[in-house]
């Protein structure tokens, strides 16, 4: 689970005034009211939802957008465009060094994972790795100062015999500027974890960066639908579909001729796609545990399922949806864009453990009223499940106590200077009977747009 996100120097965000990064908290704060919207410990307090509110262009969607970029330095190396992502509102911010931190929760532990960069240089200056604890101590794991060639280990990594195996792989990129050390320490290194289980600690908070953060935007699809191949959520998926008033009333799985979807695929991707097969299916003969392999594709409006069984014979399934008593099947694409909105966030509502959604603009294309009940759902999941959800939105009926706790608020402000802050309504210590959302689109907590006249009125 996310316990705080900390970004300096990245898009719009520069320093706070006393030289810190912006942070963005899950802790709890001291609210008492709605403790099942919370996880604790005993240890630590932490939300499982959070509200991200501000004006059009303030910064909301550079937080979502500061969390991916950590996310895909992490997993891929620097991103193309890198060099000019830095906080250009000061020009000395070109040479200064960017700063981005995870902290997190793993099992009963608590980490803090983090790296420095010049971004327009693509040059890492430090990388840490520091284990947590409830008096507020720090246990070093690993550190790099990559300037000054320095590595240090500690904790559960400072043993005899993966000690000198971390100082090759650390010597080995001692020189190389351009390479994190977790994303080294993940590439094909199974056995090593098989052989140092204490190691295993680097492998879990790469696992949670890669695939236990999931960064959404209101320009892609949010899922793949794979859940609803999985006919044991069939009844659980279109209670769920039923509640939201799509008007939907059922779905199944039926098959398409493979090569209808063939002739529709762009020259290059329909290589890809089957270079992607061949591959696979060769895995497949070699691995007697495998009976098939699944292929998802997922565009805006389409949806379709690959599979290829032992024999080599090609499948193909896409979803369509029946609506009413009839039971008239419609495709995806045949759709509303909200039902498809929404289809897309039951992902969320059925996902596991231990898993934190990120999504920016979650009201598109939804009424107001489903935005509120999706929230509203989804908080009473979180209750029962250890699962955390961050929203960028503009949806002021969110702000109502009877649903939200005050700590679950969030601001981003644009300054006069064009650097963006981040706070929480916690702040303002707000009292339990007062119409937040109309006090914000009075402008009481920053965040909303003010506008000077479009178009003067001359005077004669």
């Amino acid at each position: 689970m996310l316990i705080r996100f900390n970004v300096k120097n990245f898009l719009s965000f520069s320093t706070r005034d006393n030289g810190k990064s912006e942070e963005f908290s899950m802790l709890a704060g001291k609210v008492r009211s709605k403790k099942e919207h919370i996880y604790d410990d005993d240890n630590i307090k932490l939300l499982k939802f959070a509200a991200v509110y501000g004006a059009n262009a303030a910064g909301k969607s550079n937080l979502v957008k500061a969390m991916d970029f950590m996310k895909k330095t992490v997993i891929n190396g620097l991103p193309e465009g890198h060099t000019d992502k830095y906080c250009k509102v000061d020009p000395e911010n070109k040479f200064k060094d960017s700063y981005f931190e995870f902290e997190i929760k793993l099992g009963n532990s608590y980490y803090s994972y983090g790296f420095e960069v010049v971004l327009n240089e693509s040059k890492f200056l430090s990388e840490w790795l520091l284990e947590l604890t409830p008096d507020n101590k720090e246990k070093l794991l690993f550190s790099r100062d990559i300037k000054n060639g320095t590595f240090e280990l500690g904790g559960p990594l400072n043993t005899k015999g993966l000690v000198n195996k971390m100082r090759v792989y650390a010597e080995d990129i001692k020189d190389d500027s351009s390479v994190l050390l977790l994303s080294i320490m993940n590439q094909n290194k199974r056995n090593l974890y098989q052989e140092y289980k204490r190691a295993s600690i680097l492998k879990e908070i790469y696992s949670w960066i890669k695939d236990g953060l999931d960064i959404n935007y209101p320009d892609r699809p949010i899922s793949d639908y794979s859940y609803m191949a999985n006919t044991e959520n069939v009844e659980e998926i279109c209670r769920i579909i039923s509640a939201f008033g799509t008007g939907i009333t059922n779905f199944e799985m039926v098959d398409v001729p493979i090569e209808k979807i063939a002739s529709q695929l762009p020259k290059q991707i329909r290589n890809d796609l089957l270079s992607n097969l061949e591959k696979r299916t060769i895995e497949m003969k070699s691995n007697d545990n495998l009976k098939g392999i699944g292929i998802i594709m997922r565009s805006d409006k389409d949806f379709f399922i690959l599979n290829v069984d032992k024999s080599e014979e090609v499948t193909c399934k896409t979803i369509q949806f029946s609506h009413g008593e009839r039971n008239v099947l419609f495709n995806l694409a045949e759709e509303s864009d909200g039902t498809v909105r929404v289809l897309d966030l039951l992902e969320i509502l059925l996902s596991g453990e231990n898993k934190t959604y990120v999504v920016d603009e979650l009201d598109r294309c939804l009424h107001p009223s489903l935005t509120y009940k999706f929230i509203e759902t989804f908080l009473q999941k979180a209750a029962k499940s250890n699962i955390q959800l961050i929203v960028t939105t503009h949806e002021s009926r969110l702000m109502d106590f009877d649903l939200l706790r005050r700590d679950e608020i969030w601001f981003v402000n644009k300054k006069k200077s064009g650097e963006s802050d981040i706070y929480s309504l916690e702040e303002y210590n707000e009292r339990f009977d007062k119409k937040i959302d109309k006090a914000y689109l009075e402008g009481r907590y920053g965040g909303v747009p003010v506008f000077s006249t479009v178009f003067p009125i001359k005077e004669d």
